[in-house]
This record gives structure tokens, sequence and C-alpha cells, in this order.
């Protein structure tokens, strides 16, 4: 059951990553080019609090003992992408929703992606999420203590 919550977990972080992260740096690129500072302006604060939102997920997946599947899934969606980058840039940037008849949010999330894709940011996030994946006591069930499993066979 843990391992299915794991999955559930993975894929809202690899939204996270790519539509969050994506549309904050977007935007906070565009803060640095027109010398905006944050304090005076609402969507940098937001976009900064979205980064730290970020963060604090990644931190969470990487650090907590849960089920390798949280870091598997989003890690294997950074990789393919930056690997498609990789062999073909073009195909890579049509995978971003940027095309004009979406929302301007979500335009602005997918240049955000091909920002972060292109730097190698995702490439990065991609290796540091799989290596969880790697150790074997992430998948292993959590120890139980004797005193649960005498309560539990206890009639």
């Amino acid at each position: 059951m843990r391992h299915f919550f794991g999955l559930l977990v993975g894929a809202l972080l690899a939204a996270v990553l790519l539509f969050g992260g994506g549309w904050a740096a977007q935007e906070l690129v565009r803060g640095a080019v027109d010398n905006v500072t944050p304090s005076g302006d609402t969507r940098m604060l937001v976009a900064l609090g979205m980064v730290a939102v970020v963060g604090l997920l990644l931190g969470l997946v990487l650090v907590r003992r849960t089920s390798p599947l949280a870091a598997f899934v989003p890690s294997m969606v950074l990789l393919a992408w930056t690997v498609v980058y990789a062999l073909d840039v073009a195909r890579a940037a049509d995978l971003a929703p940027t095309a004009s008849s979406l929302h301007a949010e979500v335009v602005q999330a997918g240049k955000g992606m091909i920002t972060l894709l292109s730097t190698g940011v995702y490439g990065a996030l991609g290796v540091a999420l799989f290596l969880p994946v790697l150790m074997p006591s992430r998948w292993a069930s959590p120890p139980r203590d004797e005193e649960d499993e005498f309560e539990e066979q206890s009639y």
C-alpha cells in the first residue's frame, strides 16, 4: 500500500517540479531582466514562495523514508526528458506546453520548463531523485516493534 501512495506522491511531485518550478523560473527570470525587486511585485513573491514549496517537497521526498516510487517517478520523467533533449532539441521543446491556445500561465510554465531543461537543472534533479531508489533500505518495509507483533497475534 505504501508503494501505491509513493506512486501518487511521485506523480504529484513530478507535476509540481514541472509546472510549479517552470512557472516560478520564468517569473523570476522576468523579474531579473526587468530589474524588479521582489518586495514590490506580488508575482515575484509568489514565485519565490513556489520555489520554496518545490524545494520543501523535494527535500521531504529525498530525506523522509517513503516509498522509493515517490522519487523514482519524477526522476524518470526528468531524466527521460533530458535524454530526449540531448538527442533532439526540437522534439524536447515540443513536449513543453507552449501553444498559444493554452492559458497564459501554462504557456509561461512551459517556457520556464524549457529554460530549466536547457540549463541542465532537470537532469541534475533527475539524478538526485534517482539516488534514493538505489538504497535497498528504501524498498524494505519499516521495522516493526516486537510489541506490535505480540498485540496482533493475541486473540
